[in-house]
């Protein structure tokens, strides 16, 4: 061992290693292969438009009641058995269609709101709901 002399393994190495490079340039090469043809080949997509119109009216509500004696009540007030069947077709020509609510007392007979039923599926109603109230302890 001779101090002060420099073997030939001590030199300065003055070569840049290519190899890190390489790799980083293949796989960016590699990235752009795939993404360039998704980037031609767009799907085409129809877009709605804005507009500055007002939206459509929400439909009206018929509250149909059916109470204890079996009286019809359309919206409240009461009407007679005949006048039903055309208030419900009027009611089914109209557009947007409204919404028919149906209510039967506790103590009507079934029957009475089956018959209301009924004659809102001839008339061509199609909303059709029931109204309940919760049990109360």
């Amino acid at each position: 061992m001779a101090f002060g002399t420099q073997d030939d393994t001590d030199e300065v190495m003055n070569e840049i290693n290519m190899t890190p490079l390489v790799d980083v340039m293949l796989v960016l090469l590699i990235v752009f292969i795939i993404t360039v043809p998704v980037m031609q080949n767009a799907v085409k997509v129809d877009l709605p438009r804005a507009t500055s119109t007002p939206q459509d009216a929400k439909p009206e509500t018929i509250r149909l009641s059916v109470d204890a004696q079996g009286q019809y009540f359309w919206n409240e007030q009461p009407i007679a058995d005949a006048e039903l069947v055309p208030r419900l077709q009027q009611a089914a020509l109209r557009n947007p269609q409204p919404e028919l609510h149906l209510r039967g007392d506790r103590n009507a007979r079934y029957e009475r709101v089956a018959q209301a039923l009924a004659a809102a599926q001839r008339s061509g109603v199609r909303k059709i709901g029931f109204v309940t109230e919760p049990n109360t302890p």
